[in-house]
């Protein structure tokens, strides 16, 4: 089977004939890259090289965000009124943000359409995109501050957002489209339900719904303990989730469990990666069951450390190896 013939498979609740899809979902840390270059891993590789170094499957992600002024500082907002929305609201969605998508794709689309590659396309998500305007704080209190401006926002942002998924589709129909939003931290969502369902779920459901209706799965992309979140995803049309963080306590078996038909991506403990080939091997015995179950591709929780030498990333692709086997 081709890579996105795998993939696929795995996403539409079957299992390949030969293997599951062995991915990095996100590129290793550029410090991960530096300190393997500099125990014998070849310098100056390009991505599709070293994925092929590594003899993993190909994931290539797109994306397409709206354009938002430099921030004073890390963290830092660059409005605080509806004023001052307003006054950049006029340049943060333009055309050309859609054509350089557009154009992203078609020089990736003979390789996908041959099934060699896997494409993600990247969103900005309705938690995400006020946080990079308000930053960090003063985005929470937002909620209750400027709900009218949240709102007109985040619905500014779908439509944006439905352009590009338009621009996109009239090219390819990518692998599965991932919101940005890491709303969650270790011990759950950092927002209500009330406020997911009044400023976020209307608008998922839009774009959920045009991707189902070109047969494109859709996931969203939250570091933290996602578990009591799931449920919501579900309600506003969302196929999945990812990367499954082992060290927030998010259960993958408990999730699938619960919710059978629920895509998950990701939740390998990558703080086990430099621990030994033994603790590699127990890491994947745990998640074993839902490798076969389906629905479920297995890949680190989030990107690789640089923690983890040249060697222990060797040893952990020959074991995934094993179990992407074994579990078909």
């Amino acid at each position: 089977m081709t890579a996105r013939e795998r993939f696929l498979t795995v996403l539409n609740g079957g299992l390949p004939d030969d293997r599951l899809p062995m991915i990095e979902w996100a590129a290793w840390w550029d410090t991960t890259i530096a300190r393997w270059t500099g125990e014998g891993f070849p310098k100056n590789l390009s991505l599709t090289e070293s994925l092929k170094y590594f003899g993993l499957d190909e994931l290539h992600c797109i994306g397409c965000s709206p354009r938002v002024p430099p921030a004073p500082g890390h963290g830092r907002g660059v409005i605080e009124n509806e004023g001052d929305y307003e006054k950049i609201r006029g340049e943060m969605y333009p055309d050309s943000a859609i054509e350089g998508l557009a154009n992203a794709a078609k020089a990736y689309k003979s390789r996908h359409d041959a099934g060699e590659i896997i494409m993600r396309i990247w969103l900005d998500g309705f938690f995400w995109f006020p946080r990079r305007l308000f930053g960090i704080e003063a985005h929470m209190f937002a909620f209750y501050d400027h709900p009218e401006l949240m709102e007109k926002i985040t619905a500014d942002l779908c439509d944006f957002n439905m352009r590009a998924l338009s621009a996109v589709f009239d090219v390819m129909k990518p692998d599965f489209v991932g919101y940005a939003e890491d709303m969650s931290y270790n011990h759950g969502p950092m927002i209500s339900k009330e406020c997911f369902d009044r400023f976020m779920s209307a608008h998922y459901k839009t774009q959920n719904g045009f991707c189902h209706k070109n047969g494109v799965k859709t996931l969203v992309d939250s570091d933290g303990d996602v578990s009591e979140m799931v449920s919501w995803f579900i309600g506003a049309g969302i196929d999945g989730v990812y990367p499954l963080e082992r060290q927030a306590n998010v259960d993958i078996a408990k999730i699938r469990e619960q919710y059978p038909e629920f895509i998950m991506l990701g939740g390998y403990d990558k703080m086990v990666m430099n621990k030994g080939e033994a603790a590699i091997r127990a890491e994947f015995e745990r998640i074993l069951p839902v490798m076969k179950s389906s629905r479920y591709i297995p890949s680190v929780d989030h990107q690789t450390p640089p923690g983890v030498s040249f060697e222990d990333y060797k040893t952990y692709v020959k074991i995934f190896k094993e179990y992407c086997e074994r579990a078909v």
